[in-house]
């Protein structure tokens, strides 16, 4: 599916599917962290059950107002012990699929929001 944003001063999500996503041209493969300010970071979980609470204290630095989790081919939860440190910064946190994920954010982008994905891409099944 080929998705376009409102705002094309705001890094967004030109498409999505099994195991990817794009920005602009560039196909992305492996789980990755995006700013709608242009920060983008690898996040290394190549799936839903590798996270730990490491990687979401590395997002509390970023000082977003909104963290959205794609958790893969499905919604999940982190458990909440994992979000304390965005918690305490006063960062939401909503989890969804990573397509919806891709969908919220570039809304969100496009409003001019300052906005996190932190986005598991899982490889499709073989």
């Amino acid at each position: 599916m080929k998705i376009h944003a409102d705002l094309p001063e705001a890094q967004s999500i030109t498409g999505y599917g099994p195991g990817w996503i794009s920005l602009g041209t560039e196909k992305i493969t492996e789980s990755v962290i995006l700013s709608s300010r242009g920060v983008r970071i690898a996040w290394p979980c190549a799936r839903f059950e590798a996270l730990t609470p490491e990687h979401f204290a590395q997002l509390a630095p970023l000082e977003a107002e909104l963290v959205i989790f794609g958790s893969g081919t499905r919604t999940r939860f982190a458990p909440p012990a994992w979000l304390q440190p965005l918690m305490a910064q006063r960062i939401g946190v909503e989890s969804m699929d990573t397509h919806a994920a891709c969908r919220t954010y570039n809304i969100l982008a496009a409003e001019g929001r300052h906005v996190i994905a932190a986005l598991v891409l899982e490889a499709p099944p073989l």
